[in-house]
């Protein structure tokens, strides 16, 4: 019997995408490396937890579901969660950062300090620049002016994200424009708290890092994985928690790495393709119908 292994996330290092397994083993992501991997015979998608302990009941979660937690972790996690405001008192120093995905899709968002960029790669940001520093309420207060005064949203759906990526202006200095426009906006803006230490535009670009450049557009993406399918083509790029990858004749798919999270997975052999649910990539703001393959 194939030994199965269990991942826990594509993670970001100083030396690009990796994928992280269960047990601390990581696998390094290349451009042109083949990505191929199967669902168990007969498996069932559980629970991975919450705050790093396992669930109590190992509960059945659904394919499609990119958190991978029951309702009762769900909950236990989000009320651990510098995202969800729930904690008001963290003593660490926080950045506020305005990122930009493409076009017209522009986020205002705070990260701990001591996580340095990670934030942003994890998010699939193509550019980004710092706003300020200070403690997390402060932080918190140039958000939510930032989201006020200059309609900036907090969040932008990861299918809008996808569904622009290989259209993006292909100089950096032009991904840099909108969040350059806004940073002069935000600073010159009255309401900032004391606390918080401006920061001057320095854009950083993530654009090679995910491999963009030339990047074919996606034709389909994963909706879900299922026991005894199949993941197996060459990866071309990585953003965020997607992997992009060419599955021969069908063109670029969109693996989201999250649905990967508790399935007990196997190595396979061979050009397999892709035996796996998969829609058709929406455009912007538009949902399409299922079942493309």
């Amino acid at each position: 019997m194939a030994q199965a292994w269990r991942c826990s996330g594509l993670r970001w290092s100083a030396d690009g995408p990796e994928l992280a397994w269960d047990g601390g083993r990581r696998s390094a992501l290349t451009w042109g490396k083949r990505v191929a991997f199967g669902v168990a015979e007969g498996g069932v998608r559980t629970c991975v937890g919450a705050r790093g302990h396992a669930c109590p009941v190992r509960a059945a979660v659904p394919g499609r579901s990119t958190g991978a937690r029951c309702e009762e972790c769900a909950r236990l996690d989000r009320a651990h969660s510098v995202a969800a405001d729930t904690i008001a008192d963290d003593p660490r120093p926080y950045h506020v950062y305005l990122a930009w995905f493409g076009p017209g899709m522009v986020k205002v968002g705070i990260t701990a300090l001591e996580r340095g960029s990670a934030r942003l790669l994890e998010q699939g940001a193509v550019c980004f620049t710092w706003l300020g520093t200070g403690p997390l309420m402060a932080a918190r207060r140039t958000e939510e002016l930032l989201r006020a005064a200059l309609r900036v949203p907090d969040r932008i759906p990861y299918a809008d994200k996808r569904a622009v990526r290989s259209e993006l202006p292909a100089s950096a200095s032009e991904r840099a424009a909108e969040i350059e426009d806004l940073h002069a906006r935000a600073v010159s803006l009255a309401g900032w708290p004391d606390s918080l230490t401006r920061e001057p535009c320095q854009p950083v670009d993530h654009a090679g890092v995910f491999g963009l450049a030339d990047l074919p557009a996606a034709v389909g993406e994963v909706t879900e994985l299922v026991a005894g399918g199949v993941v197996s083509g060459r990866l071309v790029a990585a953003a965020g928690p997607d992997l992009h990858v060419n599955a021969g004749g069908g063109g670029v798919v969109v693996v989201d790495t999250r649905l990967m999270l508790g399935w007990e997975l196997v190595a396979v052999g061979g050009e397999r393709g892709l035996t796996v649910p998969v829609r058709g990539v929406r455009e912007r703001g538009v949902e399409v119908q299922d079942g493309l393959f």
